[in-house]
């Protein structure tokens, strides 16, 4: 397990990266997303039935990042890609209209990355996604962010994610998404990344 040493006067508790139980903890995760996402109870509602559907399937994992009370304040989880899921068959037709089409062949899916705001720009996010994409066996990783200059953004491109598909409309989601995909591992530092192939 990785450590963070305390946030000096934000927090007294250090934060803990580690292997996280999703489906026994879906409410407290969702409430970090709620939080950081910003999310209504029925919105809620829909991800957490999302969520325990995803953990069942094959690959599937999932880390936290917990204070020294046990208290979730940020989490991860994805899953090998099937092109037979519901994100893919969203995202296929604009992956093949930017001739990136294989990429939702051998790689492993974010799903969602989320660190409450009071955590956030610590590094706990940076920490979470290259420490769950280090023990995949697929060679690259691809994930969706909304279609804005963000601080989500910027930190997918330090780690070596690049843009494959822009303008991605999800049904009733209210923004434009675009979608990333980088060779694994992950870079370590803010350095630029490869061309995409």
């Amino acid at each position: 397990m990785l450590r963070f040493p305390g946030f000096g006067s934000r927090t007294p508790h250090d934060v803990t990266i580690g292997p996280l139980d999703l489906a026994a903890r879906v409410d407290e995760a969702l409430a970090v997303q709620a939080e950081a996402f910003g999310l209504s109870q029925d919105e809620i509602g829909v991800r957490r039935q999302i969520v325990l559907r995803h953990m069942g399937y094959p690959g599937a994992r999932a880390l936290g990042a917990t204070l020294t009370d046990g208290r979730l304040v940020g989490f991860v989880y994805g899953m090998p890609n099937d092109r037979l899921h519901w994100w893919s068959t969203v995202v296929q037709p604009y992956l093949r209209r930017a001739g990136h089409d294989h990429w939702l062949d051998d790689s492993f899916v974010i799903t969602e990355l989320h660190v409450h705001t009071r955590y956030q720009n610590q590094g706990v996010g940076r920490s979470l996604i290259t420490t769950v994409t280090d023990a995949v066996t697929q060679p690259r990783s691809i994930l969706s962010a909304i279609d804005v200059e963000s601080p989500a953004r910027a930190l997918y491109r330090a780690l070596g994610y690049q843009d494959l598909a822009r303008r991605v409309h999800f049904p009733s989601a209210p923004k434009p998404y675009a979608v990333m995909g980088a060779d694994l591992p992950l870079h370590r530092r803010e350095e630029p990344g490869p061309p995409v192939r």
